[in-house]
């Protein structure tokens, strides 16, 4: 009877537990491993690729693919002439800027690359940890990224991707560390610095606008998780207490958008055919007929199918230069973009029937990415178009790895193996995506191991 009572009351006590349980405990994380935080290798593994994306920026000394658009767009902005005019603003502020205090060279030209590469790829290594509270998953994807190529190849070029990947990083970044927060005052704080990375992402170039949406509806749909229909008017309900729904609204909506259109304000002084302060939509349509004006054909188009296979890259650089014959092939990885392909499919499975959520978030990043250029009905597109899709698509598969690597079982090495041979596989073309002088002119045939990569 005693024996009774005692698993009676034991049995009240878990469903009470069961019951009273908050969900404000790391709503998209399903891990709940009680990981250390890896901020010093994130920082150690930053810095080194700070250090190898610096090492020879400088060459090739002249422009090289899109840098003949952009940065004499820039040095027209700083002249106040209007060019360019397809793209947001914000990137070619910041190229202008580095040319301005640091003059018109290549450094100047490259060194914004450089630096918001290396935030980025920090940025989203923290995105990681805040997702999925996992050290493991959260320095293996920081190597896998650093590692894919892609990031590296656009983190030494003077284009507009760079500026609006590594800020879309930031924004997610500092969307993770709001959930995280622990008060009102420190989740308003991030919150607001997610807003304003959101906006200027944008601002960059409007590729980030599907990654950027997802702030917003992460907190709308953890808000009914825990709310259910009564979302609005619960005092400390949500996933943030004492952020109301209106008030994530405003810093992950209409904050973003005010700080998008201010990237526009050197545009409203032009002399000549200015931007109208009121004319947002007029200017927007003006933007996309330009974009679609462009239908001449161009020989390193591709569509998305091509990009998820690794299929049709873009040959930056492939000519005598500085002394030597060099090469810049913009080329994913080729081990871990086909390898994260059936990791989107596990992701996808693991949150239906494990509730991987950390999982499901980057799944449904990348798909976002991918799906809108699915859809996309800009005539001519290209490879590093898929840079921010690919970048989400190292963390889904990093995820899948660390799955692997702590089962136990002969497959158990397959996780850290394929972290190591991404790294093995980047040290094998850094001649080819870093300009690195080739011995002759045949020597690129090395690395062509498709014939579509030629």
């Amino acid at each position: 009877m005693e024996r009774k009572r005692i698993a009676r009351a034991v049995y009240v006590w878990t469903i009470a537990r069961f019951h009273n349980r908050s969900y404000r405990t790391r709503p998209m994380q399903l891990d709940r491993r009680h990981d250390h935080d890896p901020y010093g290798w994130c920082i150690a593994i930053a810095l080194g690729f700070l250090a190898l994306a610096l090492w020879r920026i400088g060459v090739p000394t002249r422009y090289y693919f899109d840098e003949v658009h952009y940065v004499p767009a820039a040095l027209k902005l700083l002249k106040m002439i209007p060019a360019n005019r397809e793209h947001p603003m914000f990137a070619k502020e910041v190229l202008a800027a580095s040319i301005h205090f640091l003059g018109d060279r290549p450094f100047a030209w490259r060194i914004p690359s450089v630096m918001l590469g290396t935030l980025g790829l920090f940025a989203f290594s923290r995105s990681v940890w805040h997702a999925s509270k996992n050290g493991w998953a959260t320095v293996a994807a920081m190597i896998l990224l650093a590692t894919n190529f892609m990031w590296f190849i656009q983190s030494r070029i003077a284009m507009l991707d760079m500026t609006m990947a590594s800020l879309a990083m930031v924004a997610l970044w500092q969307f993770g560390a709001a959930l995280d927060a622990g008060s009102p005052g420190r989740a308003r704080v991030r919150l607001m610095l997610a807003g304003l990375c959101m906006g200027l992402s944008i601002g960059a170039k409007w590729t980030s606008v599907p990654v950027m949406i997802v702030p917003g509806l992460t907190f709308l749909v953890l808000r009914l998780r825990e709310s259910g229909w009564r979302i609005v008017g619960r005092s400390g309900a949500g996933p943030m207490p004492g952020i109301s729904l209106a008030e994530a609204a405003l810093w992950l909506g209409l904050f973003p958008l005010a700080v998008y259109w201010l990237t526009y304000l050197p545009a409203m002084f032009y002399d000549r055919k200015p931007v109208l302060p009121f004319d947002f939509i007029g200017q927007h349509l003006k933007m996309l007929k330009l974009q679609d004006s462009v239908t001449k054909a161009h020989p390193y188009r591709s569509v998305w199918y091509q990009w998820v296979t690794d299929w049709r890259p873009i040959w930056y650089l492939f000519e005598n230069v500085d002394g030597a014959r060099r090469g810049i092939i913009m080329l994913g990885n080729p081990l871990t973009l086909l390898a994260g392909l059936p990791a989107v499919f596990w992701a996808l499975w693991a949150a239906l029937r494990h509730r991987r959520y950390d999982a499901l978030y980057f799944a449904v990043l990348y798909l976002l990415c991918i799906g809108m250029w699915v859809h996309n009905t800009k005539p001519v597109q290209f490879f590093y178009h898929y840079l921010l899709a690919a970048s989400f698509l190292m963390a889904v598969l990093a995820l899948a790895l660390e799955q692997v690597a702590r089962r136990k079982g002969r497959w158990r090495w397959l996780g850290a193996g394929t972290v190591a041979a991404s790294v093995a596989l980047f040290v094998l073309f850094y001649p080819i995506i870093a300009g690195y002088p080739l011995p002759y002119l045949k020597a690129y045939n090395f690395w062509m191991w498709s014939p579509t990569w030629r």
